[in-house]
C-alpha cells in the first residue's frame, strides 16, 4: 500500500498554475518513474489525495490517464497498480533507445563544440562522483542529463522529440541496473566523450550503441545476481 511503501519526503509538490488534473498526473508520473511508487504497487486513490493534498477525483482522473498509457493497471474489483514491466516491454523500449541513442551520438560529433564538450565533462565528472558516494538517485538523474546532452548537441529536433517520448519510460527500466553498471557505465561515457570530441561519428556511433546494448543487459540480468 501506498502508505507503507512510498518514501518519507518523496511527494513533489504540485507546482501551481495549470490544470489540477494535470499536476496530479505530472506528480504521479514522477513518482513512478523514479520509482518511490514501485512496479506492482496497489494505488488507493484516497491515499494518494491524501498525501498529495488533493480530493480524489482528479487523482481517479489521472490514474485513468496513466492506464491508457501503460504506466497503470486498473484490475476489476481489485483497483489500481503500478504497471510491472515484461521483459519484452523493457526489451523493444531499449531497443529503440539503442537506435535513437546512436544516431545521436553520430550527430553529436559532427556539431559540438568546445562548451559542449566541457559540458560532457561536467557531467561525466558528477555521475563519476555520484557512484562514489553511492547515491543511485543522483547517479540516474545525471545519467539521464549526459544523455540529454548528447541529443541536445546533436542539433537534431526531430531526434529530441523522438527520445522524449521515451525518456521517461526509459529512466523507469534504467534506476534499477544504476548499482549494477555503476563505474564501468561512466568509463563509458568518458570514452564517449573523446570520441566525440575528436569528431569520429563512427566510434562515437559504435560507443554509444555498445553501452545502451550493456544496460539492456544489465536490465535482464538485475534478478540473477
Amino acid at each position: 500500500m501506498l502508505s507503507a511503501g512510498l518514501p518519507q519526503g518523496a511527494v513533489p509538490k504540485l507546482e501551481r498554475p495549470g490544470p489540477l488534473r494535470e499536476r496530479v498526473y505530472e506528480a504521479l508520473l514522477e513518482l513512478m518513474t523514479t520509482r518511490a511508487l514501485r512496479p506492482g504497487q496497489h494505488l488507493v486513490e484516497s491515499e494518494l489525495a491524501g498525501q498529495l493534498g488533493v480530493s480524489r477525483q482528479p487523482v481517479r482522473e489521472a490514474l485513468q490517464r496513466l492506464n491508457t498509457e501503460g504506466w497503470v493497471d486498473l484490475r476489476p474489483a481489485q483497483g489500481a497498480f503500478v504497471h510491472e514491466p515484461t521483459q519484452e516491454e523493457a526489451d523493444q523500449l531499449l531497443s529503440v533507445r539503442t537506435l535513437l541513442e546512436a544516431e545521436a551520438a553520430r550527430l553529436a560529433a559532427a556539431e559540438s563544440d568546445a562548451a559542449g564538450i566541457a559540458a560532457l565533462e561536467e557531467l561525466c565528472a558528477k555521475g563519476e562522483q555520484a557512484v562514489a558516494d553511492d547515491d543511485a538517485d543522483l547517479a540516474v538523474a545525471t545519467d539521464a542529463a549526459f544523455h540529454a546532452k548528447v541529443m541536445e548537441l546533436a542539433g537534431n529536433a526531430v531526434l529530441a522529440e523522438l527520445a522524449g517520448q521515451v525518456d521517461r519510460r526509459v529512466r523507469w527500466y534504467r534506476t534499477p541496473v544504476v548499482r549494477r553498471r555503476g563505474t564501468r557505465s561512466w568509463i563509458e561515457h568518458r570514452s564517449l566523450i573523446e570520441a566525440i570530441s575528436s569528431r569520429d561519428g563512427q566510434r562515437a556511433t559504435e560507443i554509444m550503441r555498445s553501452h545502451t546494448e550493456h544496460t539492456r543487459a544489465a536490465y535482464h540480468q538485475r534478478d540473477e545476481s
